[in-house]
């Protein structure tokens, strides 16, 4: 009996080992972004530069009431008229800002590329319905389930140091994925919140030090990516941009509506009702964000993202940023 005990205790000595082998093998690999992906080589623009700069500047300019200061606004713009020589300008736009529902760009993007790879088999009709409410309605619930899939690494109880550790390298996958994309400033390794975070997911929140994270030009990138149909496949990526399709046509009651609560007023306002628009908003009670591609039939194609702090309230900020920045780009070539 005490040889089958010792036996048996040196199997679990050797699996121990074997695992822990594994698991070192596992986080020492780099993931490596696939052999057709080409990243989009944006060239910085000063025309375009002194575009968004003014547009901030003078809205900042004509909000001064309210004490909105140059740390509460980022913006970046990536002009793809010419897609052999897509431009770009930024203000604040490396600046790592919570982004909210914005976040769940990513995920939808993650789960084209993981869908695109292999890594998941399948889009079921139940994660075709989570991702689809997750983007159309921007359901939280719908985001909990994506990340879930994503990463194979959902919520329950506390967890032991070790435990937690494993816990959140799966949960990390989404990060070293694009990370190995370079997109960096970044943090998506969350789910996205109508209340608080109980058991695991606020051990691995860290008292808010591992919140999410984004810049509006990790933001700008991805989106124009999508757009162009360099982040994954063409149909994939049409995919996606029939979710983040908004139809801004009419008006709305719900001031927070992802299809004309944002850049979307902008375009009412110069009554472009034929242009077409992809989005991707995102708020909370200090933040309002909107992550917008748009065409128009005088042929503009750009994308426009822009995050504000402290003023969520403020909803006109983004659509005269948008507004200027549409004027100022029909005025050239």
């Amino acid at each position: 009996m005490k040889k089958l005990v010792f036996l048996f205790s040196g199997l679990i000595i050797i699996c121990s080992a074997f695992a822990q082998t594994n698991a070192q093998k596992i986080r020492a690999a780099k993931l490596a972004p696939p052999k057709n992906y080409q990243p989009l080589a944006l060239k910085s623009s000063p025309l375009l530069q002194t575009i968004l700069e003014k547009a901030v500047s003078e809205t900042l300019t004509e909000f001064a009431a309210k004490k909105i200061t140059p740390n509460d606004v980022a913006a970046t713009l990536i002009d793809l008229r010419d897609l052999k020589n897509p431009k770009s300008a930024s203000v604040r736009g490396d600046q790592k800002i919570y982004p909210a529902s914005v976040v769940k760009l990513f995920y939808l993007a993650a789960i084209h590329r993981w869908l695109e790879d292999g890594k998941i088999k399948k889009l079921t009709p139940e994660l075709e319905r989570g991702v689809k409410d997750m983007i159309v309605d921007s359901s939280n619930d719908a985001t909990h389930y994506v990340l879930d899939v994503l990463t194979d690494a959902p919520n329950g109880g506390e967890l032991a140091p070790k435990d937690l550790e494993t816990f959140a390298f799966k949960r990390n996958a989404v990060n070293r994925y694009f990370k190995s994309l370079g997109y960096d400033k970044i943090n998506v390794n969350q789910k996205t919140y109508c209340e608080d975070l109980y058991g695991r997911e606020r051990q691995f929140w860290n008292a808010g030090k591992n919140r999410n994270m984004l810049t509006t030009d990790a933001t700008a990138r991805l989106l124009a990516e999508i757009a162009i149909g360099k982040f994954v496949s063409g149909e994939r990526s049409n995919q996606m941009l029939q979710l983040l399709t908004r139809d801004f046509s009419g008006t709305s009651k719900d001031a927070d509506n992802q299809a004309h609560g944002f850049t979307a007023i902008a375009l009412h306002k110069l009554n472009l009702t034929d242009a077409k628009l992809w989005s991707k908003a995102g708020w909370t009670s200090k933040t309002r964000h909107d992550a917008a591609y748009v065409e128009t039939p005088a042929g503009l194609k750009f994308v426009l993202v822009v995050f504000t702090e402290n003023f969520a309230n403020e909803r006109d900020i983004i659509p005269h940023i948008a507004e200027k920045v549409l004027k100022q780009l029909a005025s050239i070539k």
